[in-house]
């Protein structure tokens, strides 16, 4: 709900004022004098002050100056039974949203403020570059043919009616935010904001200040009033990746915004209530940071009422070919070349290659093979990959224990498979019993592991 505060020293007008918004539906707060306003604006929030020109201790202008002052999103539109052009210049100069003449039909007053606020909304959509947030958010922009992409886009499109929080869970590169903008773009908020922000991409003690806005002379350089990405997302959504990263003493701020729905800025003791619905993303196990102590359980079940697991591109191999077709196009017209084609070899390497960066991994190798390819196909040549053996370590530096466990798996598996078929007589059947896993995970298994031949150098 928005909140317009007015500022009339005639008893009549202002009652009229205050009566006539709170049936619009704003929460109204209404003063006589221009110290009483003041007094206000620097305790609380304000969408919108609308002001008397002449008052007998501060003027309008006075006012709308140390409005601005205090907080330079509020807008403030000047009313005066005296209007002329300079009172006019002048406001606007001072940063006066509108001025308004009395006597003034009040359905034109209503029309007005509604403007100020959808300005007030688009300027701080504007300053963190929303066009290019909501980029592609709908679901059609999610590729593939796999199963589990299937059930997942299934997924997706019965939670964005609701209201529920997501916690899309993932290897880095696999598309998690590409899940998110979806989610927002399916749900009856897509016509309000959509806010993303990085919680591993800045640093823990501006994180805060990030998220919940300021007040001014909170702490040294904080000259103004701030908001925060909370209440620049108000109605809309906010996507908050990497959210494992987050330090353990700001979770409980942000378990108290999911729970009571309101927060306060740093430096502040007013809450400020807010309708945001929350995603959140993470490439780590919340559950091993919950246990050593580094991730708050009651955040984790606050965040994960709708989990879902986006599974790594080495899983869902019969998409690869769609998604690189899909950035050879969109390369080639950013590069504004002629379309080119996969040749077969080209496409027998991508589907087979392991894919350590997943689907953003993907996108970088065709984009350079737009750049180096010059006649209409693209060859191995201009893959920057190769494949591996699946007996050979081939772990990037700095690999975590996630990747080093990954791969120890793979080789214990092909061992596994490799003694129960040699038991069986390679009977897969009866194998993917022994092993209990379905035949067609059991065969694809073969093939990645190269398990056939294998054998058969034995």
């Amino acid at each position: 709900m928005s909140s317009i505060l007015v500022v009339d020293d005639k008893d009549t007008m202002r009652k009229m004022l205050h009566e006539t918004l709170v049936d619009e539906g704003f929460r109204v707060d209404s003063v006589s004098n221009g110290s009483e306003a003041l007094k206000l604006v620097r305790s609380k929030t304000y969408d919108i002050v609308l002001t008397d020109l002449k008052m007998p201790d501060i003027d309008g202008l006075e006012v709308l100056s140390s409005v601005k002052d205090i907080d330079s999103d509020t807008s403030v539109i000047v009313m005066t039974a005296y209007g002329t052009i300079e009172d006019a210049v002048a406001a606007m100069k001072r940063g006066a949203f509108d001025f308004i003449t009395k006597p003034f039909d009040t359905e034109h007053l209503c029309v007005l403020i509604n403007r100020a606020l959808e300005n007030r909304r688009l300027h701080a959509e504007n300053t963190l570059l929303r066009q290019e947030l909501m980029d592609g958010h709908g679901i059609s922009d999610i590729i593939g043919k796999n199963i589990k992409m299937i059930e997942i886009s299934n997924l997706i499109r019965k939670v964005a009616k609701s209201d529920a929080s997501v916690l899309l869970q993932g290897e880095s590169g696999t598309g998690k935010e590409l899940f998110a903008r979806a989610i927002h773009g399916l749900s009856y908020r897509n016509n309000g904001p959509y806010i993303t922000i990085n919680c591993a991409a800045i640093p823990h003690e501006l994180l805060e200040n990030e998220l919940f806005g300021s007040e001014k002379g909170a702490f040294t350089g904080a000259h103004v009033r701030k908001m925060g990405k909370f209440e620049i997302a108000n109605t809309g959504t906010i996507f908050l990746d990497e959210i494992g990263d987050m330090d353990i003493s700001l979770q409980a701020k942000l378990l108290r915004v999911l729970q009571q729905k309101n927060f306060e800025r740093l430096g502040g003791t007013k809450p400020i209530d807010v309708d945001v619905r929350v995603i959140a993303a993470t490439n780590m196990d919340l559950n091993e940071l919950i246990k050593a102590k580094k991730f708050r359980e009651d955040l984790y079940y606050r965040l994960s009422v709708f989990p879902i697991n986006i599974p790594p591109l080495r899983e869902r191999r019969d998409d690869i070919t769609l998604l690189a077709e899909f950035f050879i196009d969109k390369y080639c017209r950013e590069m504004k070349k002629p379309l080119k084609t996969l040749s077969k070899q080209a496409s027998k390497l991508l589907e087979e290659y392991h894919w350590p960066g997943n689907v953003r991994e993907l996108e970088n190798t065709i984009e350079r093979a737009i750049i180096l390819a010059e006649g209409k196909k693209i060859t191995p040549d201009h893959l920057a990959i190769r494949l591996r053996r699946t007996d050979e370590i081939q772990l990037r530096e700095g690999a975590g224990l996630k990747e080093i466990g990954a791969h120890a798996q793979m080789q214990a598996e092909k061992r596994t498979i490799i003694r129960v078929l040699k038991e069986t007589r390679g009977n897969k059947r009866k194998a993917s019993r022994i092993l209990q896993i379905d035949y067609t995970t059991l065969f694809d298994k073969i093939r990645k592991y190269e398990i056939e031949k294998a054998m058969q150098d034995e």
